[in-house]
């Protein structure tokens, strides 16, 4: 009896902590029962000074800075796999393997983009071979422009005469050999986004899980709604880009139909999604209209254009941001601005792609980090 006793004694005791270590990873930390007679009064837990969190954060950007390569490289996939996420998942709700349902996801958006490259190369190439007929035009054009500018003494020819001027002959076989280092680089990083994007879809739950583990008991259950509150952000930040980039790319596409523009279908949906990229996607949306109407777009065209593309990103960024992004964002125009510059200086025009998502998880992190509270605080609205 004694022995039956003790066993069952000790089973009820081993019951509990194995329930608790299969909810460890999403779950709190369960309340101990301690006689008031044995608690002890808590210290005050000392306060890290405000030094010491600017010292961390430059080191993290340090980071990012020396480590632009695999970190741009690891966001384009986070970023990518976010996108497929709803397809993995419906092709799981029909009974197909998880792994299964991610290599189906993955081979759809690469022949996606492959019909993309494809079909854009194509209109590139018949718009090049149009382009000869109004060469007579546009060399009419730059001779009058560079009469204009001689009038105004902006290349007055006369600061060229009894001057030798003297260039340096550039090999095309340098030029050659200094690019393929980078391009190789840059083929090589893009090669690893597939498998990448292919990890994270078929090991999602276990990545999560396995990263709410990596901190201490009392902090799991805050790691896990974090990373919970980023992941919905993402995934807002990248549907709302989408609807907002489809929508000014086909009013573009019907206001460019509607003037006689040549490719108009192609311009628009180009002039839509550049103009969705921060301070540069006004300048960028103008490229592919002008560029196509060359020939063909008079001066009434012209203003056309300009007026229709500025207008389409003011209310993208004034009416469509704000309504469709705004209340996952929750970032101040001050903190974008700043963000913006900060990783474009970092990243170049990749950081200026992912700059704002960055940024909208930072503030994530910093309001549940008990001393970075004041940091998301001033990035907030």
């Amino acid at each position: 009896m004694v022995g039956k006793a003790r066993g069952n004694y000790k089973t009820r005791r081993e019951n509990p902590k194995k329930g608790y270590d299969a909810e460890m990873a999403t779950g709190e930390a369960p309340t101990q029962t301690t006689p008031v007679s044995t608690l002890a009064t808590p210290k005050a837990k000392a306060r890290p000074h405000w030094s010491m969190n600017i010292i961390g954060i430059a080191g993290v950007l340090a980071l990012c800075y020396f480590g632009e390569s695999v970190l741009a490289v690891m966001m384009v996939s986070v970023l990518l796999a976010f996108i497929l996420a709803p397809v993995v998942d419906l092709l799981t709700y029909l009974r197909l393997p998880r792994s299964l349902a991610a290599a189906i996801a993955i081979l759809l958006l690469l022949g996606a983009l492959g019909s993309i490259i494809y079909y854009s190369y194509n209109q590139a190439a018949t718009l090049l071979q149009d382009l000869p007929k109004y060469t007579s035009k546009i060399r009419d054009e730059a001779l009058q422009f560079r009469k204009s500018a001689e009038r105004l003494e902006v290349l007055p020819p006369e600061h060229e005469k009894g001057v030798l001027s003297v260039r340096t002959a550039t090999d095309w076989t340098d030029t050659l050999t200094r690019g393929f280092g980078s391009a190789s680089a840059a083929v090589l990083a893009v090669s690893f986004v597939p498998f990448l994007v292919f990890f994270m879809l078929t090991w999602q739950q276990h990545v999560r899980s396995a990263t709410v583990m990596l901190f201490p008991l009392e902090n799991r259950h805050t790691a896990y709604v974090t990373l919970g509150q980023i992941s919905a952000m993402v995934r807002s930040f990248m549907v709302g880009n989408v609807l907002i980039g489809l929508f000014v790319g086909a009013v573009s596409t019907v206001i460019f139909w509607m003037i006689h523009l040549p490719f108009f279908y192609f311009a628009g949906f180009a002039s839509g999604f550049l103009s969705l990229i921060p301070y540069m996607g006004l300048l960028l949306a103008l490229i592919p209209p002008i560029f196509v109407g060359l020939g063909h777009a008079d001066t009434q065209d012209i203003v056309v254009i300009v007026a229709t593309v500025a207008c389409l990103h003011l209310i993208a960024l004034n009416l469509l941001y704000p309504r469709f992004l705004g209340k996952r964002l929750q970032l101040n125009p001050l903190a974008v601005t700043m963000a913006l510059l900060v990783w474009g200086a970092l990243w170049g025009a990749m950081g200026l792609l992912l700059a704002i998502p960055i940024t909208a998880a930072i503030r994530i992190i910093f309001g549940h980090v008990e001393s970075l509270k004041p940091y998301g605080a001033w990035l907030g609205e």
